[in-house]
Order: C-alpha cells, then structure tokens, then sequence
C-alpha cells in the first residue's frame, strides 16, 4: 500500500532504497560533494521559527562584516567617479544582499516545519500524492542516455509515468532506448523528423496525464528522491507554480575546468536561487530538474515551443521562457493564449491565470555533464547569453509587477550583466593603454575579492570538500572572458541550433 505524501514533509527524507551509481562513475555520491546534513544543523532546527531566523540573520550579517567594511571605504569614492564606483557599489551591495536572502532567509520547501508561508486560497491545493509525469527529450545521446532514462525510472516517487522523446536520433540512441523499453517502465515516443527540444516536450506532454509535470536533461542524474522532494514542496506550498531542483557537475573530477563550473554550479543555486526563492521569484526553474504543477503551465506550452524572437523561431531559454510563462502569466497569459486558440493545450481546459511563486528545493539533488573543454563551455554560455537576452526583452518587461525585492534581485543582475562588458573594456583595455596599471590591479583584486566570497560560501555548505579553492577562478573567468561572449551573442543570436555541446 501507498502511503500518502504529508502535506509538510519531515524535515529529512530518506530514499526508500539506497542507490549508487555504476562503479566508477563519476556520478558516485560521496561525502565530499554533498555529505550528510551538519549535526549543528538538526539542533539548531529545534529553536523557535522566530529566534531561528533571528539567530540566522545575525550570524549572515557577522559573516559578511568584511563585505561591509569595503561597501562603507567605497561609499565615498562615488563621487570622484561616480559612474565606475557607483556600478562597483551596487554590485557588492547586491551581493551582499543575495547572501543575506539565501543564509538568513531561504527555507527548503520540501524540508522546513516553520515555514511562515501561507498561500491565499484562491489557489487550489495539489492532492496529497498526485500524478507525475517526468519528460526527457533526446537527439543523438548515445553515451549518456541509458544512465539517464534509469534515473529516472528509479525515483522514489510512488505514482510517476516516465515519457521519453527520441528527437530523431541517429548515432545508435534509438536502438538503445528500445532495448531499455523491454527491461523499464516508461513510454517512449520516437519521432521521425527532428522538430528541436521545445517542439519534442511539447509533444510528449500530449500524452502526459500528471497533474505534476517534471523535465529533466538527457545528459543528467538524479538521486532517487529529488523527485518527491520536489513534489512534496509543490504540495505543501499551494501557490507554489513550479520549483528546480539542485545541480552540480556530475563530471566534476574530469578537468581544472569542471572543477571550477562544480563550485560555480553550487554557488548559483544555493546562494542565487535560494535568494531568488525566499522572495518567490526564481527567474530559471533550471533543466537539469525543473517541476511545474500541470496547471501553471498548459496553456502556455504552445507559446514555448513556437517561440519567437526578432522575426525568427527561438530555439534557445528554453529553462528561462517557461519559467518566465509561470512568473508573468498574471499580466502576459491571455495574449499568449490568444495567440493558439485552437491547441488543445488552450481550448481544452482553460486554466486561470495565477500569480504563481516558483521557488528551489535545496534538497533535491541532480547531477548534470558540463563542459570539459574550453571550445565546448564558450559556445554552451553563447547559447546562455542568447537565453539572458531573450528573457530581459519577455520577463523584463513585468518582473518590476512582482514587487521590490524580486525586482531588485532581476534588474540589478541585468544591469551587472549589461554591464560587465563595458567594465572590461575599460579596466583591462583601456586602462593599460592609459598607463593606469593601479586601475587595472583595483579591478581584479575586486573580482578575486568577490570570489573568496563565494568560495566561503561553497565551504561553509560543503565542509567535507576542499573544492571552494576553485571559486574565486570562475569569478576572473566571468569577468575576464564570458563578459566578452554578451555583445558576441546579440550580434549572432539569430544562429539557431539545438545541440546539447552549444
């Protein structure tokens, strides 16, 4: 027999059955990438909501006592120039104020008792255990797929349909989908003609019969309960639209390089998401593992899939857009609507539109391949930044509607973004040429600065893990070069490919 999921989850769930990963796989979970929760943690969960959260400010605030030390001796250097120190400025405020959201106020849906949330009741409540329909769409995944589509079907989860797209594949992955077919249970939908990501998820959530529905990468793996970690935050939060899961590099071991995108994946979820989270706006409900409630969604997959931007279909921010579709569907969903009445996604069953939350589950663990060479991480960010742009001209244009604190966190990571090219170009380009060496010092000392505060962070959640010593080089590396890639993939974002390496 089944038992139902709580309405609010204990505050640590174990697997129903222990996994591992093929031997010698770099997916093998151990205690220096994740461990077990601190023995301070669990005692200090049985304080009072109130003084917990308190306590937790207090101690972020100490923590970050150097930051604030800097933000006070730069405060008066704005006006000698004030355009470069006021950006300088609001980028380390932001930060700041990130670690404060993420440390002293983010909870993990699926785990906390105390939460303070209540959500309205105009937004119907999920059934104790619903139905869950988990999609993966594929295009010639050959070396990953199997490790994949069994990650999958292992979940925990009690009443789950696992859908599996074959993109018209042709390097051997249908032949191998097929043979899993006889040994697991899931549904396997081979098309004949290639029609891109968007347009093959699409098509398997035709079939889909879940009130939950779930995406997952083809190069990813998922520990057995992330999936009911997921669900289990959709259920207790009502108004929660959809949630992402947490992702870190499953070849972390490979290279320098991997090394480097492991911690700068731990620092975007745990402290970006988590500060995205504690205000209900996660702006990228993130591939890897991204979960929506059926509701928040349907109407809008039509929209997703014909996407189109600056006159031409838009095959990238696939993450990005239909998260964008739950956080604005308030303001934006009934022109997206309008747009394919007669899809059976729209005139079928017509869902209000809500003003959704969308929040991130700490707990619910999935590990993703990034990129181990330098030519295949520059074209994966191009394709990152072709997604940035795409969603600052859909998401920007209502995010400011859904209050200050997600606006503040939205527009000022735009504007640092924005930004950050023209900060190259003036410290590393023109200040040499200038002959201002001190400038040009200033500014990296600045970044490696930031780094080391990231770097405390990854150590601080991970304490089993020498890894945080790689933080501080994603930081020169996004400044230094992907700052680079913005005015690059603008000037070639009409270049539409869908390939898992771009």
């Amino acid at each position: 027999m089944v038992s139902a999921l709580p309405t609010k989850p204990t505050p640590r769930v174990e697997p129903a059955k222990p996994w591992s990963a093929p031997a010698g796989s770099a997916a093998q979970i151990d205690a220096d990438r994740w461990g077990p929760p601190h023995p301070r943690r669990r005692w200090f969960d049985t304080w009072d909501p109130h003084v917990r959260r308190a306590a937790k400010f207090l101690i972020v605030v100490l923590a970050l006592t150097p930051l604030f030390a800097l933000l006070a001796r730069q405060f008066p250097q704005i006006t000698f120039d004030p355009w470069i120190m006021l950006y300088g400025f609001l980028v380390l405020s932001s930060t700041i104020y990130a670690f404060i959201l993420a440390y002293a106020r983010y909870e993990d849906p699926a785990e906390s008792r105390h939460s303070n949330h209540v959500a309205p009741l105009s937004f119907p409540p999920l059934a104790p255990v619903p139905t869950v329909s988990f999609l993966v769409a594929i295009k010639d995944e050959r070396a990953v797929i199997e490790r994949c589509v069994r990650s999958m079907v292992e979940s925990d989860y009690p009443d789950l349909e696992v859908i599996v797209v074959d993109d018209a594949s042709t390097d051997g992955t249908t032949e191998i989908l097929r043979q899993l077919k006889t040994e697991l249970d899931f549904t396997l939908i081979e098309l004949e003609q290639n029609v891109g990501k968007k347009n093959a998820l699409v098509k398997g959530a035709a079939v889909a019969r879940g009130d939950v529905i779930g995406f997952t990468d083809s190069d990813c793996v998922l520990a057995p309960d992330a999936l009911r970690r997921c669900v289990a935050a959709l259920v207790s939060e009502a108004d929660l639209g959809a949630v992402s899961g947490h992702a870190r590099a499953l070849n972390a071991d490979s290279t320098l390089l991997t090394k480097i995108q492991d911690t700068w994946y731990e620092g975007s979820f745990r402290v970006v998401k988590a500060a995205e989270a504690s205000v209900g706006s996660v702006t990228c409900v993130s591939g890897p593992l991204a979960v929506f409630r059926r509701d928040a969604i349907w109407n809008y997959l039509p929209a997703w899939a014909n996407d189109r931007f600056l006159g031409g279909e838009f095959k990238f921010a696939t993450d990005r857009q239909l998260t964008g579709y739950v956080l604005g569907q308030k303001w934006r969903g009934q022109a997206l609507k309008k747009q394919y009445p007669d899809s059976p996604f729209v005139s079928e069953v017509d869902y209000p539109e809500r003003k959704w939350r969308v929040g991130y589950v700490r707990s619910a663990k999935v590990w993703t391949v990034v990129p181990e060479s330098t030519r295949a991480f520059f074209k994966q960010q191009v394709r990152w930044k072709k997604s940035f742009i795409r969603n600052v001209c859909f998401s920007g244009t209502f995010m400011w509607r859904r209050g200050l604190q997600p606006s503040i966190l939205y527009y000022g990571h735009g504007l640092w973004v924005a930004a950050a090219p023209l900060m190259a170009i003036r410290h590393m380009v023109w200040a040499p040429i200038s002959g201002l060496w001190l400038l040009t010092a200033l500014y990296l000392a600045g970044i490696f600065l930031k780094g080391c505060a990231w770097a405390v962070a990854f150590a601080i959640d991970n304490p089993n893990s020498t890894r945080w010593r790689y933080r501080p080089l994603m930081g020169l590396i996004s400044a230094l070069c992907l700052s680079w890639l913005l005015p690059y993939s603008l000037l070639t974002i009409r270049r539409n490919i869908w390939s898992r390496s771009l």
